[in-house]
């Protein structure tokens, strides 16, 4: 039998119920599920807690388990939310502060089956935890495939000031995807931790079937670590390309303003000297002395240029 609050049935009805789920509950209800159920409910603050032994606890044979689960169905941002667990052989206690779409599933499952125990609604939610994070890593994978496609894509690249604010927006996505990873990187390893610690622990009392599903929900979410460690590789590799590419334009910027630079300078000095108007310059009187002066100055821009390209710097 399941319960979600807000309590509204006699205490005798709550007591014969195998799973209870608390969303943002008041000290009210969790006052009344704890007389019913002679179980501690954990608040926000122990909720929380980051030290594992505050994690991963057995008080009178109940397991009390908490861990940050993203109960976000996508979208920005991916925050985990401190989730407890309340597992006993009689009943199981969840608390969590926000709905979600993969608890609501688990839900509608069991309310179709007349009885069942409180470790398979435990299992069924440490699974579609694991299947919620896989669907959020598929998102993440189609997302840098776009922004892989965008760095090293072929073809011209677009003008200088475009790319430039193209690959700038990519580092901002990419940097949140690295956040995005590290978040489900810390909640797969709770969820790992759970799935251990409740097999190892509880062998007596849960049945084969169970434990064999918490070490396959092991086995996906060590497979899914190890895709999160990829995509941490791959974002540190497109944030690299990124930042050369960033590079790679500014210096190619510097390089034609230091030719221009340099290749200016001799035609400077040329017209300088004969606009100094001293009078006894002899060009001043040839009747070819301004062609000379013009032809002067291209020739002085023309062989910086030429010297660069026989250094192949241009």
């Amino acid at each position: 039998m399941l319960h979600t609050y807000p309590l509204n049935h006699a205490r005798d009805e709550l007591s014969r119920c195998t799973w209870v789920d608390l969303v943002d509950p008041s000290e009210e209800e969790r006052a009344t599920v704890e007389r019913t159920f002679g179980l501690h409910v954990p608040t926000r603050e122990e909720l929380a807690a980051i030290e594992a032994t505050s994690r991963l606890q057995i008080e009178d044979g109940a397991f009390y388990l908490t861990a940050p689960l993203i109960l976000a169905n996508g979208g920005e941002p991916w925050i985990p939310e401190p989730t407890g667990f309340v597992l006993a052989k009689h009943v199981l206690l969840t608390v969590r502060s926000m709905p979600s779409q993969f608890f609501d599933k688990v839900v509608n499952e069991i309310t179709r089956h007349q009885s069942f125990e409180p470790a398979f609604a435990f299992v069924r939610i440490l699974e579609e935890v694991v299947a919620h994070m896989a669907d959020l890593l598929e998102t993440t994978s189609n997302d840098l495939d776009e922004a892989s496609h965008l760095i090293f894509r072929p073809g011209r690249p677009p003008k200088l000031s475009r790319e430039t604010a193209l690959l700038r927006q990519l580092m901002i996505r990419t940097g949140r995807t690295s956040e995005r990873m590290a978040r489900i990187h810390y909640t797969l390893l709770c969820l790992d931790r759970m799935a251990k610690f409740s097999q190892d622990r509880g062998r007596e009392w849960i049945g084969h079937n169970l434990c064999s599903d918490l070490q396959g929900v092991s086995s996906d979410v060590t497979s899914l670590v190890q895709f999160v460690e990829g995509v941490v590789n791959r974002v540190q590799l497109l944030q690299d390309a990124a930042t050369g590419i960033i590079s790679i334009d500014q210096n190619e910027v510097m390089k034609v303003l230091t030719i221009t630079s340099v290749v200016g300078i001799p035609p400077v000095l040329i017209a300088g000297i004969y606009g100094m108007n001293f009078k006894d310059m002899p060009e001043y009187d040839w009747s070819w002395g301004y062609p000379y002066a013009l032809t002067l100055i291209v020739v002085t821009a023309l062989l910086p240029l030429l010297w660069f390209k026989w250094k192949d710097w241009i």
